[in-house]
């Protein structure tokens, strides 16, 4: 039966805005990136400065054309647009805390709880089609699936005719902070599942998001009988397919969180943040300089600072769930390797028959698309939907409706439909165990 609905989660007010984050780490990378330039400069004059074969050409010609620059006036000139540079990017980060937009969310009804999660229902009323349990990552907030009112992926299902669920992790509590994957897979995303079937009576299509595809597909061995097809959308599964030495180098930092960890229980949000902007140091610092450019009563503007608070309102990620991810997926890629077990058994692709599409984003900075190619070829009955879009632009991008959304519908709507037989809300007897198997190996 659905329960009062719980508050909203937390939304950052103006006055609590604390990004970039972590704000330190943007200021020094930006800091860094202008003082190079002077480093560099006469390197590049003398002719030793590396640059990759695709900008050697270019540095030649600029060595030539500086041969003759007053050295003294020249380093003054980079000085001086270093800094002015550096006061641009600090002014966007104050125009962005100071920004009037505030999100205010439709309160969603909830129709299961447990915990800190939450299943959000955003099914119109009188709606027949089919159900659609939406699993997104455990490390950000679920509302970029429901970013903006006029961009908003779960909405946009919901207006096709089809019964989306959301569930929302949240942060996690006392509880949730000894929780591992198979706690959430296993346990939490489970019994989310057989509320959807209690509410509609009929085999949901499962899709996760960036990390949710994965938790979605451990989940799938063990309830395969319950869901109607399974869509993966940045699923990561290969963690070495593009960039093993990055992967290596992530798993490498895990020993030096494990004192904050035994200490709180949980990875804090902007160490998580620092492990994002590792993939790509000066991304803050070029947003944050296309943002100046815009007028702050623009809708991209006000696209930007939407996105950019989801961005920076993060949730800390459970202990066991950092160790698991960072030893096992990226340090030993257990994923691909078949080696990564839920409640003593092994997440093999290969084995799930279920109908499934990959969508895997040409552009993905976080998710090489040789990662989330990796599994669309490793299940059995995939397609997969190649876009060009990035990771998150797949959610809240102008392309995102027209490159993701709309074929997804299509997806469910031809294929996933064709497993017609709706069943009555009865547990399956594949359903796992919790209790007496529920840790991940």
């Amino acid at each position: 039966m659905p329960s009062n609905p719980s508050p909203p989660p937390r939304d950052p007010t103006p006055s609590q805005r604390q990004g970039p984050r972590p704000l330190p780490l943007h200021l020094t990378a930006a800091s860094l990136a202008w003082m190079n330039s002077l480093v560099a400069l006469p390197l590049l004059k003398s002719g030793l400065l590396g640059l990759s074969p695709e900008l050697a050409p270019t540095g030649r010609r600029l060595a030539a054309e500086l041969a003759g620059a007053d050295p003294e006036a020249l380093s003054l000139a980079v000085a001086q647009e270093a800094r002015q540079r550096l006061s641009v990017f600090l002014d966007a980060i104050l125009r962005y805390r100071h920004h009037p937009y505030r999100r205010h969310p439709a309160v969603e009804a909830v129709v299961w709880q447990e915990g800190t999660s939450r299943l959000l229902d955003y099914c119109q009323p009188g709606a027949r089609g089919r159900p659609v349990l939406l699993v997104p990552s455990l490390i950000n907030r679920s509302y970029i699936l429901d970013l903006l009112e006029e961009r908003s992926f779960a909405r946009y299902l919901a207006a096709s005719g089809l019964r989306p669920f959301l569930l929302d992790w949240q942060a996690p509590g006392e509880a949730e902070r000894g929780f591992d994957l198979a706690d959430y897979i296993l346990g939490r995303l489970s019994d989310a599942l057989d509320a959807v079937l209690a509410a509609c009576g009929e085999r949901p299509v499962l899709l996760g998001y960036c990390m949710g595809g994965t938790l979605a597909l451990g989940l799938a061995p063990w309830r395969a009988a319950d869901l109607a097809g399974l869509a993966l959308l940045a699923t990561p599964w290969d963690f070495h397919a593009e960039r093993p030495e990055q992967a290596q180098i992530l798993a490498a930092l895990l020993p030096s969180f494990e004192p904050t960890l035994a200490a709180l229980g949980e990875l804090p949000v902007d160490a998580i943040q620092a492990l994002f902007a590792a993939l790509d140091p000066n991304l803050a610092l070029r947003k944050f300089l296309i943002f100046a450019t815009l007028d702050p009563e623009s809708e991209r503007a006000r696209q930007f600072v939407a996105l950019e608070d989801w961005l920076n309102d993060g949730v800390p990620l459970a202990g066991p769930v950092v160790r698991a991810c960072l030893g096992q997926w990226y340090g030993l890629n257990a994923t691909a390797r078949g080696a990564w077990r839920l409640g003593g058994r092994a997440v093999l692709p290969q084995q799930i028959a279920l109908p499934s599409l990959a969508v895997i984003p040409d552009q993905d900075r976080i998710v090489p698309p040789g990662s989330a190619l990796a599994l669309a070829n490793a299940l059995r009955r995939c397609r997969t939907l190649r876009a060009p879009t990035g990771h998150i632009g797949m959610m809240s991008g102008s392309r995102a409706e027209a490159a993701v959304w709309r074929p997804l519908v299509d997806w469910i709507n031809a294929e996933a439909l064709s497993c017609t037989a709706a069943r009555p809300p009865i547990k399956s007897t594949g359903k796992p165990r919790r209790r007496a198997s529920r840790r991940s190996q």
